[in-house]
């Protein structure tokens, strides 16, 4: 199951956060309602003290002085009806709404008690006052319907759930992207490594990165430089073997030629020796292919090693073994070159022109044209080995620089020399294409090196 440091970091932020803005709109809405409520009550209960100047007591008789004008007046409201009843002490109604509902008298005098109720069919709010007049003990009852404080609560709820939405959406916003700004290093330091070759294997840098990422970098790179000391160990081995190789492969091969030249054309022994001089010169070929391939890694390439060198003169001096190999194979070998100077390691410039021409050489049919060109171009050196050969399917073309991999299994061949190629001109900085040959047929080489 996947998990994702940025989906933790949000959960954990986000529902903390959201929990607390539904606890602060519930304290909000309680803070904003409860005042209003007490408002409304105390309005009923400004009411309900209004009522007691009008009543006098007559010889144990409440009377009230209340015209109709008076109470029109306590009565009116442009939204909720209002109610009022006048009690004496033994409960009989003095004045007001007769249906009004029966309220229980507060304990203490001159303290309103508010009470919920219903008054015809509709829920209303209720004031009840106990008061002193003359020797008598009156209760006062006040109330009014809910449309107002319906109105109002509508109102607050409506506000805090704009308001609470906005801040909650808000808050969300700064969340995500603090996480995506947090998350940023991580970003770049996957940025970096991607950017990175397959051969690459120098340290991480740490410069920039914040403190919770050196214990991984630090982690990677001592990965890295496990990976290089047993990568220097395993080259090491190669060239070491093919360098011990070279030698003893060399006089088999002169101990063979020997044999060749003291026996007739025909001959049972003259034949054997044939072909052990074939297989001696593939193991001889192949033997040179690892020192090479060890030599040209990129990683263990020493650039000081570099000097100033003509590409040209390189290939002139290559030229003879390869006009022997063409000729032999009927192919028509040619060149064209001029002065092509630049810095580089020239024993590793002569394999990658060797392994070149070597390789359109063997590929292409009897007949064929093969064309090697240098020359300076563009604060650049070209080199291009073209050939009328059979091409490279473009599928293909990027599978024939991996090692071993080989187009034509019936042609004679280690499937290293490309990898070489590639290795070299990586070392070098230079930039490889693979592309059709003159006319659309065959293949063309071409490695672009930055001028000297």
């Amino acid at each position: 199951m996947n998990r994702s440091i940025r989906i933790n970091l949000l959960k954990w932020l986000i529902a903390p956060l959201l929990a607390i803005n539904l606890i602060g709109a519930a304290l909000t809405y309680r803070l904003a309602w409860v005042p209003a409520q007490m408002a409304f009550d105390q309005s009923l209960a400004d009411a309900a003290w209004a009522l007691v100047p009008r009543l006098r007591d007559n010889d144990g008789t409440i009377l009230v002085d209340l015209p109709q004008q008076a109470e029109q007046v306590l009565r009116l409201d442009h939204v909720d009806e209002i109610y009022f009843i006048v009690r004496d002490q033994a409960g009989q109604v003095v004045a007001g709404d007769k249906d009004f509902p029966s309220l229980p008298a507060p304990q203490k005098l001159n303290d309103p008690v508010a009470y919920s109720g219903t008054m015809r069919g509709e829920a209303i709010r209720m004031i009840v006052l106990k008061a002193r007049v003359g020797t008598q003990v009156v209760s006062i009852s006040v109330s009014e319907t809910l449309r107002k404080r319906s109105l109002i609560r509508t109102e607050i709820f409506a506000g805090l759930f704009v308001l609470e939405g906005l801040l909650t959406a808000i808050s969300i916003a700064l969340v995500w992207l603090a996480v995506t700004r947090g998350l940023l290093p991580l970003k770049k330091m996957q940025a970096d490594l991607d950017a990175r070759s397959h051969d690459t294997l120098a340290p991480v840098s740490d410069v920039h990165l914040p403190r919770e990422l050196r214990p991984l970098v630090d982690a990677i790179n001592t990965l890295l430089g496990k990976v290089q000391a047993g990568a220097a160990a395993q080259q090491a081995f190669l060239a070491n073997v093919a360098h011990q190789l070279r030698t003893p492969l060399a006089a088999l091969q002169m101990q063979l030629e020997w044999l060749q030249q003291r026996h007739p054309q025909g001959h049972e022994t003259a034949h054997s020796a044939t072909l052990m001089l074939t297989a001696t010169a593939r193991m001889i070929r192949h033997t040179n292919q690892l020192l090479a391939l060890a030599r040209a890694e990129p990683s263990r390439l020493e650039k000081d090693r570099f000097e100033e060198v003509d590409l040209c003169h390189l290939i002139e001096d290559a030229v003879q073994v390869f006009v022997e190999q063409a000729v032999r194979k009927q192919i028509d070998l040619g060149f064209d070159l001029q002065p092509a100077p630049l810095r580089a390691d020239p024993f590793l410039l002569r394999d990658l022109i060797d392994n070149l021409i070597d390789n359109a050489i063997r590929y292409s049919p009897a007949g064929s044209t093969v064309t090697v060109s240098c020359r300076c171009e563009e604060e650049a050196v070209l080199f291009l080995v073209e050939d009328s050969g059979p091409g490279i399917a473009e599928s293909r073309r990027e599978l024939i620089f991996n090692r071993f991999y080989r187009l034509d299994e019936s042609v004679a061949g280690s499937g290293l020399g490309l990898a070489i190629v590639r290795d070299i001109v990586l070392a070098h900085d230079a930039e490889m294409q693979l592309g059709a040959g003159p006319g659309g047929k065959g293949t063309t080489f071409s490695v672009r090196f930055p001028a000297g």
